[in-house]
Formats: C-alpha cells, structure tokens, sequence
C-alpha cells in the first residue's frame, strides 16, 4: 500500500485531501473542473497586459488552476461519479487552458518593446499553442484505445512532467517569460512528434495483433 500512495503525485494527494469534505455535498467534480477551466482562462488573460504585476498574478492563477485539475478526479474517483463524458470535460478543459496559455503570454511580451525576440513572440506562442493541440488530440485517440492508463504521465518523487508549471511563478519573478516562451515553442513540438509516433506505434501493435488472430 505504501508503494502504491508513494507513486501518487504529492500535489494530487493534498487535492484528495482537501476535497474530502465535500464527498457528501452538492459539489460534483464537473463544478470543480468548471472552476478550473475559469481560473486558467482568468490566468491566460492576465498574461495579455503584458505588465510584470499582471504577469505574476496570470502566474499564480496557473498555479490554483493546475492544482485544481486535480481535484475533480479525486472527488470522481472518492464519489464513484467517474463517467466518460466528465473525463472528456477535464480533458477539454486541460486543452481551452494551455492553448490558449502560450498565445496570451506571447501577446504580453509582445506589448514589451524593451524585448527583441527575432520572432514576433506571439507567432512564437501561437505556434506552441498548435503544439500544445495536436498533443492533446493524439493522447486523445491513444486514450480510446489503449485506456486512461497508456497516457499516464511518469511520476518520480511524487512530481510529474506537468508540475514544471508551478515554477512560472519564477519565471515570471524573474522576468524570463521570454526564454520560458522559446523553451516552450521547441520543446512542445518535439513532444507533439513524439506522441504522433507513438500513436503510430500503437496503430502497428494493433495491426499485428488482428493479422495475428486473422491467420
């Protein structure tokens, strides 16, 4: 048991915690994935001004919303309210947040003419955005057929890849929005291709598999 609580995120096991009360009350886990999707919209459009208060604020916000991403599946989970139509909400949810993330914070920095990038910054963050999609859509479809688990990101010491978002708060501290940009718009395409040819993968393994039961 100590195995199996240890390779659950730590942000995930305070969200477990903190929902607990509120698994004999009117509150679904779709309301929490609703208040998610509300403050993460809230944080992307404080990344607009482009101002360094506005951009720490946008950057706490993030912080609350991808806390709050946790939190629904934890409620489901404890509830027994798990469906198929509110995983695709929080899914949903997940992609109208990041995308819309990365083209808000290029639009601030944008607003910045102490910043020469060589690139518009928000061509830069629209096309990490496009990115950010076409990952979400390909772990859709590896998700319809291989199941939740086969898009499980990987956990060391109770952090997973997703949790680098709650060091923006010193991106944004620090003013190094416009490098986190740049990370941003070559990492998340070199990801995208990664799970395009992982999908790819899946496709052969199911191919051989039904050439395998034809013969």
């Amino acid at each position: 048991m100590s195995d199996i609580t240890s390779s659950i995120p730590w942000d995930a096991r305070l969200a477990r915690r903190l929902v607990t009360p509120l698994v004999n009350s009117w509150v679904t886990p779709n309301h929490l994935t609703t208040l998610r999707l509300i403050v993460g919209l809230a944080a992307a459009a404080a990344f607009v001004p482009g101002t360094y208060g506005w951009s720490n604020m946008a950057a706490l916000l993030l912080v609350c919303s991808n806390f709050l991403d946790h939190t629904d599946g934890e409620l489901a989970r404890m509830t027994g309210k798990t469906t198929r139509l509110g995983h695709f909400y929080d899914l949903a949810s997940d992609a109208a947040v990041t995308i819309p993330l990365f083209i808000a914070i290029g639009v601030g920095i944008e607003k910045n003419p102490g910043v020469d990038m060589g690139v518009p910054p928000a061509l830069l963050g629209t096309f990490a955005g496009i990115a950010v999609a076409w990952i979400f859509y390909w772990r859709m479809r590896i998700e319809e057929r291989l199941g939740k688990s086969a898009t499980r990101q990987s956990s060391r010491v109770g952090f997973e890849t997703e949790d680098v978002l709650y060091l923006l708060p010193l991106a944004t501290l620090c003013s190094a929005l416009p490098q986190l940009l740049i990370a941003a718009s070559i990492c998340a395409p070199l990801f995208a291709i990664w799970v395009t040819v992982d999908y790819m993968r899946v496709r052969r393994t199911e191919r051989r598999a039904a050439d395998g039961v034809s013969e």
